[in-house]
């Protein structure tokens, strides 16, 4: 099967055999997993932005699997005033500017090192991203 999707996050897990599975969530929420690493590592490349990718489902001891097994740039799309990636652009930037309240403080005693930062502030980016999608939808605000 295939589809158009935003990629929110791609994760790589460490299995209990020592393997490395990539999850990749789209924007609502839906889970696609690859053992293959060029694919998650490609996937990884796409966060933030729309991508087309191929899936397959598979049942498996009663639960639904739904694995990737491949992935490539969306379709062209003219750039619009409701562009897919304009929530996430302006939600980092609020975030950015957010980040003096979000660490406590806005002359830190020492620096703060990019992964922490990113975990501070990727919390308060998505919350914003989707309130900006959810006034979109609405039209009504």
């Amino acid at each position: 099967m295939e589809a158009e999707v935003h990629i929110a996050k791609v994760e790589p897990l460490e299995t209990r055999t020592g393997k490395t599975m990539y999850v990749v969530r789209d924007s609502e929420g839906k889970e696609y997993t690859t053992f293959r690493p060029a694919i998650g590592q490609e996937a990884a490349k796409y966060e933030g932005r729309r991508a087309r990718i191929e899936y397959h489902e598979q049942e498996r001891n009663g639960f639904q699997n739904v694995y990737l097994d491949g992935i490539a740039p969306a379709a062209e799309e003219p750039e619009s005033a409701g562009s897919s990636t304009e929530p996430e652009e302006a939600a980092w930037r609020t975030a950015v500017e957010a980040a003096p309240w979000v660490l406590g403080t806005n002359e830190p005693d020492h620096e703060v090192p990019p992964e922490e930062l990113y975990e501070k502030l990727e919390p308060f980016k998505r919350l914003v991203a989707d309130d900006i999608r959810r006034d979109g939808d609405d039209g009504d605000d």
